[in-house]
């Protein structure tokens, strides 16, 4: 017999990916996770990817499993996803030891961090929205310049 199942927590028009052990402080991470936040995943992935972060490359690859399992998983379309939320959190600390002068010994933390991705479907309106007659529009005149002829 198999364990049932957990219900989603997420709503059905969201995805996440989560990546761990990435190996920065998560300050660092954060930096690189407020490039995305809130922009189409499209323009994330030309901004991560012109990045010069190192860290850049592992968040690259976090967002590119979100978006495949918003595909994959959840049938969202690709093209109308949004980062909603990207946040990071501590994970493990290696500690390490650094020989001082006089017998001494100092401590050398390297932290890992965690980074959770959430893409949310939000539909884009139509942008271009075609004239009303035919032919070149006209320019308005400016209120200035309509005091002007007016006197």
């Amino acid at each position: 017999m198999s364990k049932l199942s957990r219900d989603r927590t997420l709503p059905d028009n969201e995805a996440q990916a989560v990546g761990r052990m990435m190996r920065t402080s998560q300050y660092k991470l954060n930096l690189v996770a407020g490039l995305i936040r809130g922009k189409r995943v499209d323009r994330a992935i030309a901004d991560l990817t012109f990045s010069k972060k190192r860290i850049s490359n592992e968040v690259l690859k976090i967002l590119k499993s979100a978006v495949a399992n918003a595909e994959n998983n959840h049938n969202l379309d690709v093209d109308d996803l949004v980062v909603a939320q990207a946040w990071t959190g501590k994970d493990m600390v290696l500690k390490r030891f650094h020989a001082r002068g006089r017998g001494r010994g100092a401590r050398v933390l390297k932290p890992f961090s965690e980074l959770t991705i959430v893409l949310r479907e939000e539909k884009q309106e139509k942008k271009a929205k075609k004239a009303k007659g035919k032919g070149k529009p006209v320019a308005k005149k400016k209120p200035e310049a309509a005091k002007k002829e007016a006197a």
